[in-house]
């Protein structure tokens, strides 16, 4: 993983200011919609902690520091994709057909089982139900020219990018460097959707997006084609050096 420094980013935004009564709201969505799903998905979580630990063992669980609001880290959970030896050499991103991936990993990767544990995350306060992805402190740098106002917000569960990158690790050209096309190319047009989503949120639509996000995940290839700021993606064919992202300037 590349060697980056866990110092806070630089900031150029303040935090947004919500009035009290907003933000209570929020942080009561986010504990009844948690909640809800802890108490829902739990059935499901115990099978596929069984189905980690029988496959290879412990630990069930992955465990890695990422980005939270204001560029504070914060320990993030998910269920284990990658064998139990994998460690944290390697590539930051996952990418399809990655070979440090189990069995039972592809499977969570495909339905997003994986991200279950962060139900946990969210009902501590360090993530919300909707927010940006937490961003890993490999591309902590990202965050410039404007960038930082993503970290403005609550990392979440679900949000825009969740929803339009659902199969990321597909949109990766093979004929260019994985970490250098995140950095120029899938970062940036994450960070402008985003940044188009939360200057403008609502609770009705963290609402919208909290049962869009779930249809997403239980019917995968529903994606759009523009983000929320006109951002397009468009699909390129295997091994085309091509960007399968063009973001708006």
């Amino acid at each position: 993983m590349t060697d980056v420094s866990v110092t806070r980013p630089r900031r150029t935004l303040a935090f947004p200011r919500f009035r009290p009564d907003e933000a209570g709201q929020r942080r009561a969505f986010d504990l009844i919609v948690a909640g809800f799903a802890a108490l829902l998905l739990a059935p499901v979580a115990l099978l596929v902690a069984l189905a980690v630990l029988l496959e290879s063992g412990r630990p069930i669980l992955f465990a890695q520091v990422r980005l939270g609001r204001g560029g504070l880290p914060f320990v993030m959970y998910k269920f284990r994709k990658f064998g139990p030896r994998a460690g944290a050499e390697g590539s930051p991103l996952t990418l399809e057909g990655d070979a440090r991936m189990t069995t039972v990993g592809k499977v969570l990767m495909a339905t997003k089982l994986d991200e279950l544990p962060q139900i946990w995350n969210v009902l501590r306060g360090d993530m919300a139900v909707v927010g940006p992805r937490p961003e890993s402190l490999a591309f902590a740098d990202c965050f410039h020219d404007g960038f930082e106002e993503v970290l403005d917000h609550k990392p979440g569960l679900l949000g825009p990018c969740q929803i339009l990158f659902r199969s990321e690790s597909t949109l990766h050209a093979r004929s260019v460097d994985p970490q250098r096309f995140y950095r120029e190319v899938l970062f940036p047009a994450k960070a402008r959707a985003d940044i188009a989503y939360f200057r403008t949120r609502t609770l009705a639509s963290d609402f919208g997006v909290t049962l869009r996000g779930g249809l997403t995940v239980l019917v995968p290839g529903v994606v759009p084609e523009t983000a929320p700021d006109g951002t397009a993606l468009v699909s390129i064919p295997p091994g085309d050096a091509g960007p399968p992202v063009q973001g708006t300037a």
